[in-house]
């Protein structure tokens, strides 16, 4: 069964790029448009219903949109993620707003893939947190290495050090690339992307990381024609 996808409140007041944002968000898979506002007022009162994160603007008609997000951090846990979507870029807005530990900033006027990448990267945190709560499920090839050997050889996303990681790269998120790479079996982008559910481009950064620290080879399938595909497995040791 698929995951629920993740409901987005738009807050904004021009009619114009609220349209246009909620046009956005419904363009990346795993998200969904559940509600648009073009007052802080209005905002607060859909914030309660079911919506998991609010791209909020901060110059609103009524209320300031750092008065939304000082309001919306008094529902606790239950409370949505913000990532802020503003022109504004005074010292003292955007630093308000990284106080109330919002998901992001994002300047306005910003271009359709620049708001992808920034849900795409909040999917993964959120997936992130949400793994750190649980144990990680064992892949067919820990499996099959359990039969055979008794044991599992484990790669630890933090052998090279949590720190080392490039900024926008989780230590969960990493675990699930290594989890779908095998020692034996090279795999493709596409196919660890899709054994992960995330985007190709997100399974590229991850596997061009492990591949410049070591942990896993880098091979080419050459076929009848065009580019050869880049291969990817675990490396031995």
């Amino acid at each position: 069964m698929s995951e629920r996808p993740i409901r987005v409140l738009v807050v904004d007041d021009d009619q114009g790029a609220r349209a246009l944002h909620c046009r956005f968000v419904d363009g990346v898979p795993g998200f969904t448009v559940a509600g648009a506002a073009g007052t802080g007022r209005d905002a607060l009162a859909q914030s309660t219903a079911g919506i998991d994160l609010v791209l909020l603007d901060m110059r609103l008609p009524d209320i300031s949109g750092i008065e939304v997000l000082h309001r919306l951090r008094t529902f606790g846990d239950a409370g949505p993620d913000v990532l802020v979507i503003s022109s504004s870029q005074d010292q003292t807005t955007v630093r308000q707003a990284l106080a109330a530990r919002v998901a992001g900033y994002l300047v306005k006027p910003f271009t359709e893939a620049a708001l992808r990448e920034r849900l795409e990267r909040y999917r993964e945190e959120r997936q992130a947190r949400t793994d750190a709560g649980r144990e990680r499920p064992l892949a067919q090839s820990d499996i099959d290495r359990l039969l055979a050997t008794g044991g599992i050889r484990t790669v630890s996303a933090s052998s090279s050090g949590p720190r080392a990681l490039p900024k926008g790269l989780a230590v969960p998120t990493l675990e699930r690339v290594l989890t779908a790479l095998d020692p034996g079996t090279g795999r493709s982008v596409v196919e660890v992307a899709e054994a992960c559910e995330m985007s190709r481009a997100t399974a590229h950064r991850y596997l061009t990381h492990l591949a410049e620290t070591g942990a896993i080879v880098v091979s080419h399938r050459y076929g009848k024609r065009g580019r050869p595909e880049v291969l990817y497995r675990l490396a031995p040791g």
